[in-house]
């Protein structure tokens, strides 16, 4: 037998026309030759199959229009025609062409050069075509890959770059169906993402699917965050709870795998669902895990961006939103107001005391306050009304929709300071935190955000001088005081640049022997428009705003300058008396402020004393303590003003190198009268003079007063009973006529 086969292969070899016929046959290539009418005269077995034949010799005498349909056909004999008649070869054509047998599209690529006879006289055309249906599949998928990748950075909606996605696999596989499902923010769900051609009502069903064993192939792909691959729906128990859904739609199997971060947190899953039961190809996995990796990107992508939109509008501490959210929403109200009438509000509202928390316990005992009350205002308030926290511990309520009355506003006041008020424990202490409100509301007191908002916050200031723990509703006449405010904000830093402030200087006597011993600096300021200001006016504002420092710098160095020319004229050397406010005292550049201006001015530092006040000491007692020492090493001397005003631990004054205690003013006011200030007036006196302090009594203004002071050993005394705050010149005046006399009577 093999040698009859052998004989045959024999023959094969030695006929021409048979060993062409092989030869062509076993080319993979698509080889065809066609006569002047475009008829196939000769075709490998390549184009037999591709055209639905058993035989080339089927195709023998048709033409494009026998096989395709009138319009490919069309083009394709046009093409044909034009090769023939100009003799010109066409090379390298891509053409999309129908495979008969399985019904799936093929790319070719495509060359007919003209069929030239022995005269050279064109007879027809030869034709090859190269399948490149892998190519331009892989083509595709670069180029969608690329476009989906751009469509992530220009920030597309994640649903249709996940639609985009799951209809690019289903073109680049057969029979099956694609499907992203997100896990939700709580990460015990899934949700929709993306299935263009699943069944809707099928979508709707899985919506929601909770995660877990026996979830389904995505709800347990999501919960071990590995692929699982059902081949079987109907028979693998993870799907016992779905496979009657999965079978009303046709799904015989579904193969899923976690869509995962870059970090390996679970977000969501991506599916194939096959209507045949079935593994998946090799194919259609590496399409998944490409599949997968662009999903994480897009969906990640989004996370971020919803995490800095958050954090562009919402504030971190609190998760509240902020400034710029509440301006929208605000503005969003008023716009509604409008058209339907009712009133918006806005309640501004401030910590009472909130420094102390911070300043006892540490910013994170303050911030887990700021977050209670943060939750406590949102539990008070309505959903179409909002929380917003301004920074620090300030917040604002937005209430919308309100009738035309303050009933409403007052009754959800009234509700929000009850909420705060109530106890919290924080760090094992007990907290009871007081507010302040200001109310404003629109239209009455504002037709725009920022003017509302500006409004309601004049008016918690406006509460906050009242006693704190209140509330008030915006009038005009607090506008106008708003306004003054801020003028004279500017006036002050307007005033120290162009040498408005000057210094009156105060005697202090020592009480024995009526000698001036030192002088207490105070500053004045003469307005170039408003006149002479009083002090209580600008300096707390110069306070509040920082601008203490530099106005305070400026007092220091005039004062300074001032006692040395005094010297310089041949008076005898006197301490000259500065107030320090706690600004200037805890800057860290304090202690080298105090040396350059001694520096400057050559003042003996002996000739210097800087008071402070009792609530300053007792702020940070140690860090108070170590600056004191400090200067006092050089010879600056310290005094506590205002003292009795504050809480004072004892043994923390044991402790400060102070030389004097300042009896404050409000004590004397009433000695006289007042049997409890004569009692603290004398302890106070008594105490200092045990821990080796003198004991200055400031504004004393009457004999009373002085009689009152003398029996009870006080050593100096200030106030109008000697003289008022005078400018240097009477200063001058005032030692000349001490060295004179034996001392400064009183008036």
């Amino acid at each position: 037998m093999s040698i009859v086969k052998n004989d045959l292969a024999d023959k094969s070899l030695n006929d021409p026309h048979r060993l062409l016929r092989n030869m062509i046959d076993q080319v993979p290539d698509y080889l065809f030759a066609k006569d002047l009418d475009c008829r196939f005269i000769v075709a490998n077995e390549a184009v037999a199959r591709i055209h639905g034949f058993e035989s080339p010799d089927d195709l023998t005498g048709k033409n494009d229009f026998d096989l395709h349909d009138a319009s490919s056909a069309a083009r394709f004999s046009q093409i044909e025609r034009q090769v023939i008649r100009t003799g010109v070869a066409m090379i390298g054509m891509e053409e999309c062409v129908v495979d008969a047998a399985s019904g799936k599209e093929r790319w070719l690529s495509t060359s007919k050069v003209p069929l030239r006879s022995t005269n050279d006289t064109v007879v027809g055309l030869v034709g090859i075509s190269r399948d490149i249906s892998a190519r331009k599949r892989d083509d595709f998928l670069r180029d969608e890959q690329t476009a989906i990748l751009e469509m992530i950075v220009v920030n597309s909606p994640l649903h249709a770059v996940l639609d985009r996605l799951v209809r690019l696999m289903e073109r680049q596989l057969v029979g099956v169906y694609g499907s992203i499902l997100l896990l939700d923010d709580g990460g015990t769900h899934l949700k929709h993402g993306a299935a263009p051609t699943l069944s809707q009502e099928y979508c709707r069903a899985i919506d929601g699917l909770p995660i877990g064993p026996g979830a389904g192939s995505c709800g347990t792909a999501a919960w071990l965050g590995e692929s699982v691959i059902v081949a079987d729906i109907a028979s693998n128990p993870l799907w016992k709870n779905y496979r009657d859904l999965a079978s009303r739609h046709g799904l015989k199997s579904c193969w899923s795998a976690p869509v995962l971060s870059h970090d390996g947190i679970v977000l969501g899953t991506f599916a194939l669902y096959s209507a045949g039961v079935r593994h998946p190809e090799p194919a259609e996995i590496n399409l998944t895990q490409i599949a997968t990796r662009i999903a994480a990107i897009a969906i990640e992508r989004k996370h971020a961006e919803d995490k800095i939109r958050h954090m562009a509008y919402h504030d971190m501490l609190t998760g509240l939103p902020n400034r710029i959210l509440l301006t929208d929403r605000l503005t969003q109200a008023m716009l509604q107001t409008k058209r339907h009438n009712p009133w918006v509000s806005v309640l501004f509202v401030d910590l009472d005391n909130f420094k102390f928390v911070n300043d006892s316990l540490g910013h994170t005992a303050g911030d887990e306050l700021l977050k209670t009350v943060a939750r406590r205002m949102e539990n008070c308030i309505r959903p179409t009304d909002a929380a917003v926290r301004m920074g620090g511990d300030e917040f604002v309520i937005l209430l919308t929709d309100l009738p035309e009355n303050t009933d409403a506003i007052a009754a959800a006041m009234h509700k929000i300071r009850a909420a705060i008020l109530e106890p919290m424990i924080i760090r094992g202490r007990e907290f009871h935190i007081t507010c302040s409100i200001g109310i404003a509301t629109y239209p009455q007191d504002g037709t725009d955000a920022e003017t509302l908002i500006a409004n309601a916050d004049i008016a918690m200031y406006k509460a906050k001088e009242a006693g704190r723990d209140g509330f008030r509703f915006f009038t005009p006449e607090l506008n106008i005081k708003a306004h003054e405010r801020l003028a004279l904000h500017d006036g002050i830093r307007r005033g120290i640049a162009q040498s408005e402030f000057h210094l009156l200087y105060q005697p202090q006597v020592e009480l024995e022997f009526g000698r001036i011993f030192a002088v207490e600096a105070l500053v004045r300021w003469n307005h170039p428009q408003l006149g002479l200001i009083n002090p209580n006016e600008f300096i707390p504002l110069a306070e509040e705003t920082g601008l203490i420092v530099p106005l305070g710098e400026w007092v220091l160095y005039e004062a300074c300058k001032q006692n040395k020319r005094w010297q310089d004229a041949g008076f005898e050397p006197i301490t000259m008396c500065v107030n320090v406010s706690a600004r200037q005292f805890h800057d860290q550049n304090w202690t080298s402020r105090v040396m350059h201006a001694l520096g400057e001015t050559e003042l003996d530092a002996k000739c210097l004393e800087l008071e402070l006040t009792e609530s300053l000491v007792m702020r940070d007692v140690n860090e108070v303590i170590a600056t004191m020492e400090e200067l006092r090493k050089v010879g600056v001397s310290f005094a506590i003003d205002d003292f009795g005003t504050g809480y004072s631990n004892l043994s923390a004054l044991k402790s400060l190198p102070v030389s004097r205690l300042k009896i404050d003013r409000s004590f004397l006011r009433n000695l006289v009268e007042d049997d409890d200030d004569k009692t603290i007036t004398a302890a106070v006196i008594s105490l200092a003079q045990k821990l080796n302090m003198k004991v200055i009594a400031e504004g004393v203004e009457t004999h009373e007063q002085l009689t009152f002071l003398r029996e009870n050993h006080c050593d100096e005394v200030q106030g109008h009973l000697f003289s008022e705050a005078v400018s240097s010149t009477e200063i001058v005046k005032l030692l000349q006529n001490q060295q004179s006399r034996s001392g400064l009577a009183p008036a």
